[in-house]
């Protein structure tokens, strides 16, 4: 993985705007190794840490605006067509996805730069915001406060640990896969409890 993503980072600041970019369409490419590895090369003097930072920012900008239009093209009411009849799989009502999308309404703007924050929920958060109809301007002014702050992290702590950038990795992963984890246990619980609260509401 280190030798594939050394490879597009040759390219500079455009290989890993590239990097970026499909890190937030195929989350398995992590970026707390693109970036912290970015950092590295900007401490050696091959590229420059501030063109590092806004180019993986645009990347995984034009990441997070993919998967919002996804959203969008779904739309809460194709959304609610498929609760009706996949509902238990989904782990949604129709009553439930109108809930999700008010209560994404009042509080997507918060909702989105903290999701840019946390591993694992950096590319989904842009889904819901789309579902729900949040409009661009606001989805792109949060989305980009929170993945500027999340690569200029990930790309200063690679700047300064240097040869030991693969440290950043072995911090956030654990935690990448807790979260992933408990969004598991947490489908799995609302799956086989779907009837139940479907019966009480």
């Amino acid at each position: 993985m280190v030798d594939w993503i050394t490879g597009f980072e040759k390219m500079g600041t455009a290989g890993i705007a590239l990097l970026m970019f499909v890190e937030n369409v195929f989350p398995p490419i992590p970026s707390e190794l693109i970036m912290p590895l970015a950092g590295f090369s900007a401490a050696r003097g091959d590229l420059n840490l501030a063109a590092v930072i806004i180019a993986g920012s645009i990347g995984s900008l034009l990441g997070a605006v993919l998967w919002y239009y996804i959203g969008k093209k779904i739309g809460a009411q194709r959304l609610k067509r498929w609760a009706m009849t996949h509902g238990r799989w989904l782990t949604l009502s129709p009553r439930e996805v109108d809930q999700a999308c008010g209560w994404f309404n009042r509080q997507g703007g918060k909702a989105v730069f903290i999701g840019r924050l946390i591993p694992a929920v950096r590319t989904l958060i842009s889904v819901p915001a789309g579902i729900a109809g949040m409009p661009l301007a606001p989805f792109l002014l949060y989305s980009a406060a929170g993945t500027v702050l999340w690569t200029t992290l990930l790309a200063v702590a690679g700047y300064f640990l240097e040869s030991q950038y693969d440290k950043v990795a072995g911090w956030v992963n654990p935690v990448s896969n807790v979260i992933i984890g408990v969004l598991v246990l947490g489908y799995l619980y609302r799956v086989a409890t779907f009837r139940r609260r479907e019966t009480s509401s």
